[in-house]
């Protein structure tokens, strides 16, 4: 028994001392890997100090701090390769931090970014309000222009302006303008009816020229008259190149006492001259209204070939441009003005024929088309 006891000695105290020794090598790395741990929160508490009192005067300095803090070669990329020599236990504590240190980072950045634009754009002198792209603008529509420089024109000269409705009676239509029921007149215009009801006892339709606003005016005011009544009309015929089922009319009318058919002349020449050009002469050739008596229908020197003869002209010399007359003293009475006493004359033109002559427009739907190429055309008219 003596001697095993003194064989076993040596060999139990080795065990200690090897037990002993790797006790001391387990506390020496678990203290060394909380020094790392401790040493890695205090960067990153550092780091988020620093990162809270970023600044920055330019959008040079703001992409230096972005590639020092957020870059794969920055601050906080090297505290994640750090990170995986954390013990597993401590992993989810420094994980949240680095996290918490990369979105502040991100968002302090974002933030000096966005000011400093922010400061950019208070700083220049730009006009907020002004169109950043330009926009290309329309034109007025070729009839509009010449209507309005018709409208001038006789402004100018005393007359007023009246529009009465598109959708009127038969009576001031036609019955009240020397049109008969049973007239042959009135096959002159192919007119659309409009279906009435039972209650209503005259005829309801689309005007079919403009003269009805003449006996809507002469009906409701005293002479002296000089009127001037600009509207659409509308005719049952075909549209082709000379004809449409609706165009634009300007019609003019004037009573007074003493008016004759040297004033319509005069007035009628002086138009001709404003709208085509000094040089334009003027004919008045016999012609049939209702509305007027005499009759005339007025023509112009051609303004394309100055009254040598051309195909616009048929070769004549002369383009047709109005009617006129004085008007008849049946409209006068049935309207409340006595003819004995006062006279006056009247005009009409379609505007679409003023602007074919004005604009050497041969097709007159391409009026309404609404074709853009054409439109631009008139752009250094208006």
């Amino acid at each position: 028994m003596l001697k095993k006891h003194i064989y076993d000695a040596p060999k139990t105290s080795t065990l200690r001392l090897k037990t002993s020794w790797h006790g001391m090598i387990i506390n020496a790395t678990f203290a060394r890997n909380q020094s790392n741990i401790n040493m890695l929160i205090d960067k990153i508490e550092e780091l988020l100090k620093e990162v809270s009192q970023l600044s920055a005067n330019n959008a040079d300095e703001v992409e230096q701090l972005r590639l020092r803090y957020l870059s794969k070669k920055g601050e906080i990329n090297a505290l994640m390769s750090e990170f995986r020599n954390v013990a597993a236990d401590q992993k989810k504590t420094i994980g949240i931090k680095i996290n918490e240190l990369k979105q502040q980072a991100q968002e302090k950045i974002n933030a000096l970014r966005d000011s400093l634009q922010s400061t950019k754009t208070q700083d220049v002198d730009t006009d907020l309000t002004r169109t950043p792209y330009p926009i290309k603008l329309g034109t007025r529509h070729p009839l509009t222009l010449v209507q309005d420089e018709i409208i001038d024109i006789f402004a100018r000269m005393g007359f007023i302006l009246f529009q009465g409705p598109e959708i009127d009676d038969d009576e001031h239509v036609f019955t009240m303008l020397n049109f008969p029921a049973d007239h042959p007149a009135r096959d002159m215009q192919d007119t659309f009816f409009i279906e009435r009801d039972s209650n209503i006892t005259q005829n309801v339709l689309l005007r079919s020229h403009t003269t009805n606003d003449e006996a809507h005016y002469m009906s409701t005011n005293e002479p002296p008259i000089r009127v001037l009544c600009p509207g659409r009309v509308y005719r049952n015929e075909a549209i082709s190149a000379r004809a449409h089922c609706f165009f634009h009319q300007v019609e003019g009318l004037y009573i007074d006492k003493g008016v004759s058919f040297a004033d319509l002349k005069q007035v009628l020449l002086t138009f001709a001259r404003e709208m085509f050009g000094t040089n334009t002469k003027i004919r008045l050739r016999p012609s049939y209204f209702p509305f007027t008596e005499p009759s005339a229908e007025l023509d112009i020197s051609c303004n394309i070939c100055g009254g040598k003869g051309c195909g616009f002209c048929k070769h004549t010399g002369w383009v047709e441009i109005l009617g006129c007359g004085m008007t008849d003293p049946h409209d006068l009475a049935v309207c409340g003005i006595d003819p004995d006493i006062y006279t006056g004359y009247a005009f009409g033109m379609g505007v679409e024929r003023i602007a074919n002559l004005k604009y050497r427009v041969n097709d007159l739907r391409l009026f309404s088309e609404n074709d853009v190429r054409f439109l631009r055309e008139f752009e250094s008219a208006t």
